[in-house]
């Protein structure tokens, strides 16, 4: 690991902790020239499949891209950050589950729907709004009851 104070390339490791969900190395470094200390993060790294657009173009699987989206919907929300990267967590596990070198951007799409009310249903309605592309009221209406039934079944 180079230092980023003086760019020697040995150190040594203090201390070293793994995350709660045991998916980062938290690792404290000491420069054995400079003895500047410095942390590092580790994750392991997964090959995620490639997402096939509904136009047929082919993207990388881009957990920025997903994060930053999330953020968008949960603007001035009572979601934390911690709670969008569980999401997003969640969203790749279930990515690396399926095994496959591509799959539909449409299946991601429906996973985060299925997800978001259970996060935050103003961002539910927010995110919806733009993946559904509503065409009129009528279809956000629609949505909207939709949403409300699901959460009570019974109808009070």
């Amino acid at each position: 690991m180079k230092c980023p104070y003086c760019g020697h390339l040995d150190n040594k490791v203090i201390d070293s902790r793994l995350n709660k969900e045991s998916t980062i190395t938290r690792r404290r470094r000491s420069c054995l020239s400079c003895n500047q200390r410095f942390t590092t993060y580790e994750r392991l790294e997964v090959m995620m499949p490639v997402l096939v657009k509904k136009d047929g173009r082919r993207e990388v699987w881009d957990r920025q891209k997903m994060v930053s989206g999330l953020e968008k919907a949960c603007e001035k929300r009572p979601v934390s950050c911690d709670e969008i990267d569980s999401f997003v967590d969640e969203i790749e596990k279930k990515l690396q589950d399926l095994g496959l070198k591509e799959v539909s951007s449409q299946v991601i799409g429906e996973w985060v729907m299925e997800g978001l009310p259970s996060l935050d249903e103003v961002a539910y309605v927010r995110f919806a709004s733009v993946y559904r592309q509503f065409k009129d009221v009528s279809e956000f209406v629609d949505e909207l009851k939709t949403l409300i039934g699901a959460r009570n079944p019974k109808g009070v």
